[in-house]
């Protein structure tokens, strides 16, 4: 089978000309990567649309990379760390490589056989049956209402130590989802196979549906570092397979909404190192109205609250100010719009990126507008301390508009 053509995109790029079969472009476009339009011959013009990922046909695969070269372990922390507050770098530890679905399977096939190596784990699990014995503890209103008069069957509820628990059903699900991914080296094709098969006795998830919570523990240690990558894989990754040999397969994820819930979440762990209280996507209202369709309403990614009232508001924007597309203006009209609303004095643009923070006071005004960079190519210890540094930073004006007012 010919290996299909590679191209690959900045995502701040203007895009690129290229050819492109019919079906691909199509495949393109609904996946939200790139915008494919066709300009005649068989040519296409392939342009960025804000995400990142890759998406693969049988006769192309097309990447759009993050700005500031951002490796996959970087990425995987970003999304990850949202979503379990305390992600370590190193728990994902992914294997780089130049093409990220490589990455992908071959990091899920490292991370699944160590959490495999002392065989599945098990725990208890609820079970809800109808038997003619009694086992557990009988449910009495289910009885009555679905049995009425009746002694048998018995409708009974119990724990089971079992090996089908959510952990190894998202386990599974990832590695179904990647074993089905075009272009896979066989080696690693073989080795997912090998450990989907060590979870053939667990029950597989729908299609769609949410996945199964599981929570960290002592317990399911040696699991969580190939969770937290199965999550991302199931949330962000889809493969098909389509008629003859024409599979499918996209990963892709808006670095805007990552860059935010990344800072919201890490901002929130930081400021609870000082009194009050971090609330995340806050509603303020920006217009008196007397009907709700009047009402304009602004929602900062991050507001911090002492004693119920805001005094600091904090907003991410994953394009810096260099970038190209960004809008400076915008931004800080945005900003002025959350202190008019909130009544604070000093609000923080978190941009992704690098250079020196910078203090912009509004004419006419007493709010002072702070753009904070924030460098994603530094190791994600360092970035968790440049968080902690504007936690700092933002509590420290705080006291001072404080005492000073």
């Amino acid at each position: 089978m010919q290996k299909p053509r590679h191209i690959v995109l900045d995502e701040l790029s203007g895009g690129v000309v290229d050819k492109l079969d019919p079906a691909s472009a199509a495949f393109i476009n609904s996946s939200g990567l790139a915008k494919a339009s066709p300009m005649g011959l068989g040519l296409y013009r392939i342009e960025p649309v804000g995400m990142v990922g890759s998406v693969r046909t049988g006769t192309v695969q097309l990447d759009v990379r993050p700005k500031d070269r951002l490796g996959l372990s970087r990425l995987l922390f970003l999304l990850s760390y949202a979503g379990n507050q305390g992600f370590r770098d190193d728990a994902v530890n992914a294997v780089e490589d130049s093409e990220l679905w490589s990455a992908l399977a071959e990091s899920l096939a490292q991370l699944a056989e160590r959490a495999l190596t002392r065989g599945l784990l098990q725990g208890y699990l609820n079970v809800d049956e109808s038997l003619r014995t009694v086992k557990g503890r009988i449910r009495i209103s289910d009885q009555i209402s679905r049995r009425p008069g009746m002694l048998v069957p018995l409708e009974v509820s119990y724990d089971e130590f079992t090996e089908d628990i959510p952990e190894n059903r998202i386990l599974r699900a990832a590695l179904d989802r990647m074993s089905k991914v075009p272009g896979v080296r066989p080696d690693v094709l073989s080795r997912l196979r090998q450990l989907k098969g060590k979870l053939d006795g667990v029950t597989r998830l729908q299609s769609g549906a949410p996945l199964p919570r599981w929570r960290a523990s002592r317990m399911n240690l040696r699991y969580h570092a190939v969770l937290r990558l199965s999550e991302v894989i199931l949330r962000n990754a889809s493969a098909e397979a389509g008629e003859g040999d024409q599979h499918t397969a996209a990963f892709v994820v808006d670095m805007s909404r990552v860059f935010a819930d990344f800072v919201g979440t890490a901002l929130r762990h930081a400021m609870a190192a000082y009194p009050g209280e971090t609330r995340l996507r806050y509603d303020a209202m920006l217009n008196e109205a007397v009907r709700d369709s009047d009402r304009l309403t602004v929602t900062p990614d991050a507001v911090h609250l002492l004693g119920g009232r805001p005094v600091a508001v904090y907003d991410a924007k994953y394009r810096a100010a260099s970038d190209i597309g960004a809008s400076v203006s915008a931004d800080h009209f945005q900003m002025l719009a959350y202190c008019t609303a909130l009544q604070v004095p000093t609000a923080w643009l978190v941009y992704a990126g690098q250079g020196e923070i910078k203090l912009r006071r509004i004419l006419n005004t007493d709010i002072d507008v702070v753009e904070y960079p924030i460098d994603l190519s530094l190791p994600a210890p360092r970035i968790l301390e440049s968080i902690a540094d504007l936690a700092k930073e933002s509590w420290g004006d705080v006291v001072r508009q404080s005492r000073d007012g």
